[in-house]
Formats: structure tokens, C-alpha cells, sequence
């Protein structure tokens, strides 16, 4: 019962985290109109994954020292300040700044729910709980935008973060019931501030000089900034191996397990994530679909995902079996994305939906499971710290791949457009008033720019098949949590 009353907490903080990034999206242009700055309106976003994505590795190497349940209500308590002090924002600067809170805060919710999930579970039981919690992102993807724009139009874009109060307080609630006490196992003198700081200095800068890389022209900023962080983790990488008890221990990625679990992670990011904000611009440009019909394709996309991913955490929960899910899953990924870079324009919008499911079932049937298996793999006390890597790495690479898809596509459409169409002007419904035989030209535009972008992605997913081939075959331990191993090896029994 008690770990039924965790689970519903931990699903519920996972679930308000995942949509305080997605909710916000369609109450953007109102929010930055309200408060004057138009032109900032993207740091809305930006802010937030900006610094959900730097804590990670921070707040992983902090459990060690602080312990999961302190982090985790913590965590809580500021995301639900943060939240009350989004609504009542009287300008920009306030709301970004509470809007940075919001995302540190949401990083320790979601690090610290896999994380106490991992400790208070057998490696058997785990992918079970990691897919109920996980089903948070897709959920979260599915209903976001839309109840965003029910209540920014019925209750004001307040009520957009407000709404996370009641849910909040009664995750707290439960929290405080359900949460087991687990304490930190290393020295705080032993906390590596030097890598820490480094690294910040360093994933901060690489996400701005990608972000301003996706503007036009290039900005020498952007390449500054690009510049700045690969010396710095360069610097990092010396600082680890030197370092006493080092932010992220580079010897964990000697084991098999944690290679091949941490190369999948990153390959989720660069092989799915990246491209879904780009499929709706794709379906209205290249099927001259609507703004409303375009979404049915990532719809499609995420709730393959959600339901593989509900259906292989139960599977392996009951049989112990997992080998076969990522080669499969990243196997059924490959072959969908290669069949989207194959399709022609203007078939019947069932079929990139159909495909794109696919994609989504393959990514989702391992997108959790990889979790709970990397945990296994290393000692208790780096539990947080393996479970930030992999959620740090798949962010890594979604970033970085959006932002070079996003420079291939406008430089590859502004290449080809006739003559009397501007690239950066040019919009969907501009598009469909257009006489036929310009859509016509348009979409085949958009089809060829696209389809080398996703036999790349492709061939991602194919990298991935040999990542998963790595994985040693086995069947998920039943030994309690952290009973079984004190050493980096895998908690599995052979079959």
C-alpha cells in the first residue's frame, strides 16, 4: 500500500514537471503580449530547459551526498513557490526568473522520482514502476497544449501555473507519508565543485551557441559560444579524472551496461525527440494539411510511445526478460524513419501517422526500461548519479540535433523555393492560397529537404541496434535493492 501511495506521488510531481513545460506553450504569445516582450518570448522555454538540463548532473552527484527524500521535497517546495510566483510575475524578468526556479526545481522532481524508485524497488519490479512514471512525458505532450489554451482563455495564463498548486500540495502530502527516509552515503567534503562548476559553465554555453546557431547567418556568438564549451568539457573531462569523488565517475562507463544504456539514451534524443517539433511544420508543407490535422502526426507518434511503454514495463516486471526490447525497439525505430525519408509527398496522412507510430512504439518499448537497467549496473550510492547521465545525455542530444535540423531545413527550403516565395516570411497558409501548382512545387520542397534529415535520424536508430546488441543478455534480479552488488557489474540473472 505504501509503495502504491509512492508511486501515485511520484507519478503526479513527474507528471506536473513534464506539463509546466509543455502547458506553457500555447499561452507563449499572450504571456509575452501581456508583459511586453514579444521578442523574448522564446525564453519562456528556453529558461526552463535550460536549467532543467544543467542541474541534472548536479542534483545527481548531490544525492549522493544529501539523500534522495531531502532533494525530492525540496524540490517540491521550491517548484511550488516557483509556480506561485510565475502567476503573480508583474514583468518579463520576474517571470523568466521564477521560470528558471521552476526548472531547477522540475529537475530534482523527476531526477529524485527515478531515483527513489530505484531504491525502494528489486531491479524486477522496477521497469513496471519506471513506465508508470514515465507515461508522465507522453501524457503530458498529448493533453499540454490544449489544456493550456483552455485555461489561458477561460481563467487568464495565471491560472497556467497556478494550476499546479492543489496537485503540488497533495503530492506533498503523500510525500511526506510515503517517502522512505534515504539518506546520502558520501562525504559532503567530497563533493566535486570544481567539475560541477565547469560543466555548468560549459552544457550552458553549448545550449546558447546552439540556440543562436538556429538564427539566421550564423552568429559569431554562436560559434563563441560553441567554441567555450567544448573547451571547457574538454577541461571537465581532466578535472574527472583527477577529481577525488568526481561529479560523474567516467570509470562507470567501463561496464557494458552503462555504454550501451547511455549510447540508447542519447540516441532516443537524437533519433525522435528532436525531430518531433519539426513534423507539424513537415505535414502542413508537404500534405497541406491544416495547423489543427498536422498534429495528428506527433499525436500518433506519442501514443506509440506511451503504449509500448506501458506494455514492456509491465512485460519485463513479469517475466524478467529485457534483451529484446531495445534491438527490436530501435530496430522498429530505424526502419520507420528510413521509410519517412522513402515517402513521397502527398500521400494519404494515415500513412506518415501509421509510420510515425511505429517510430514511436520502437522508442518507447526501451525509453524507460534503459533506466532501470543502467541502475542495476552501478553501485547504490551512484544511483543518482547514473540516473542524471542518461536523462542529461538523451536532453544533450534532442538539443543539439533540433537545432542542426532546424539550420538544415531553412537553409535547404531557402536553396530551392521559386523565385517570388521568401523563406523567412513564407507560412502554411500562405502556402495553401497559393495557385496548385506552387503547393505542388512547395511540397516537394519540403519532401526532399526533409528526407535526408530523416535517413540521418535513420541512421541513428541503426547506431542504436548495435548499442542494444551490446546489452548482456540475462533476465532482471529479484534480489532487494541494493542487496545484491557493491561493484559496477549488472544485477541480472543469466538465463
Amino acid at each position: 500500500m505504501r509503495l502504491r501511495l509512492l508511486a501515485t506521488c511520484l507519478l503526479t510531481v513527474s507528471f506536473l514537471g513534464a506539463m509546466d513545460h509543455t502547458v506553457v506553450s500555447t499561452s507563449l504569445a499572450t504571456i509575452a503580449g501581456e508583459l511586453g516582450a514579444l521578442q523574448y518570448m522564446s525564453w519562456i522555454v528556453v529558461g526552463y530547459t535550460l536549467a532543467s538540463t544543467v542541474l541534472l548532473p548536479v542534483l545527481g552527484k548531490l544525492e549522493e551526498v544529501l539523500g534522495a527524500r531531502k532533494i525530492f521535497l525540496g524540490s517540491l517546495a521550491i517548484f511550488l513557490l516557483a509556480s506561485l510566483g510565475c502567476g503573480f510575475a508583474a514583468d518579463f524578468g520576474w517571470l523568466i526568473a521564477t521560470r528558471v526556479l521552476q526548472g531547477m526545481s522540475a529537475a530534482g522532481l523527476q531526477l529524485m522520482s527515478q531515483t527513489i524508485i530505484a531504491r525502494v524497488t528489486t531491479q524486477r519490479e522496477r521497469p513496471r514502476y519506471m513506465a508508470i512514471i514515465g507515461a508522465a512525458f507522453p501524457v503530458a505532450i498529448l493533453v499540454g497544449p490544449l489544456l493550456g489554451g483552455i485555461i489561458t482563455e477561460q481563467w487568464g495564463w495565471q491560472w497556467v501555473f497556478w494550476i499546479n498548486i492543489p496537485l503540488g500540495v497533495l503530492a506533498l502530502v503523500l510525500a511526506l507519508f510515503a517517502l522512505p527516509k534515504l539518506e546520502g552515503q558520501a562525504s559532503p567534503r567530497g563533493f566535486d565543485i570544481a567539475g560541477a562548476s565547469v560543466f555548468t559553465f560549459s552544457l550552458v554555453a553549448l545550449i546558447l551557441g546552439i540556440t543562436w546557431a538556429s538564427k539566421p547567418g550564423f552568429p559569431p556568438v554562436a560559434m563563441a559560444g560553441i567554441v567555450a564549451s567544448l573547451c571547457g568539457f574538454a577541461l571537465f573531462l581532466w578535472i574527472e579524472t583527477r577529481a577525488a569523488e568526481p561529479m560523474i565517475p567516467l570509470g562507470m562507463f567501463r561496464n557494458r551496461t552503462v555504454a550501451a544504456g547511455t549510447a540508447l539514451s542519447a540516441i532516443i534524443g537524437v533519433g525522435l525527440f528532436s525531430i518531433t517539433a519539426y513534423l507539424p511544420t513537415y505535414i502542413q508543407m508537404a500534405y497541406q494539411a491544416s495547423i489543427t490535422v498536422s498534429g495528428l502526426v506527433p499525436i500518433a507518434t506519442v501514443f506509440g510511445m506511451l503504449c509500448s511503454n506501458l506494455f514492456t514495463g509491465w512485460w519485463a516486471s513479469r517475466t524478467g526478460g529485457y534483451w529484446m526490447f531495445p534491438v527490436i525497439g530501435s530496430s522498429l525505430g530505424s526502419a520507420g524513419l528510413f521509410a519517412m525519408a522513402l515517402l513521397p509527398a502527398g500521400q494519404p496522412l494515415w500513412i506518415p501517422m501509421a509510420i510515425m507510430a511505429v517510430v514511436g512504439i520502437g522508442t518507447g518499448s526501451f525509453m524507460n526500461l534503459l533506466v532501470a537497467l543502467v541502475q542495476g549496473a552501478v553501485p547504490v550510492r551512484q544511483t543518482g548519479i547514473i540516473t542524471a547521465t542518461v536523462n542529461l545525455v538523451r536532453q544533450i542530444g534532442s538539443t543539439v540535433a533540433t537545432a542542426v535540423i532546424g539550420v538544415s531545413v531553412a537553409a535547404g527550403v531557402a536553396g530551392l523555393l521559386p523565385a517570388g516565395l521568401d523563406a523567412a516570411t513564407l507560412t502554411p497558409q500562405q502556402v495553401h492560397a497559393a495557385a496548385a501548382p506552387v503547393q505542388s512545387e512547395v511540397a516537394q520542397i519540403y519532401a526532399s529537404v526533409f528526407a535526408p534529415v530523416f535517413a540521418a535520424l535513420a541512421i541513428a536508430y541503426a547506431a542504436g541496434i548495435l548499442a542494444a546488441l551490446c546489452l548482456p543478455r540475462g533476465r532482471l534480479s529479484s534480489a532487494p535493492a541494493g542487496a545484491a552488488h557493491e561493484a559496477s557489474e549488472p544485477v541480472t540473472t543469466q538465463s
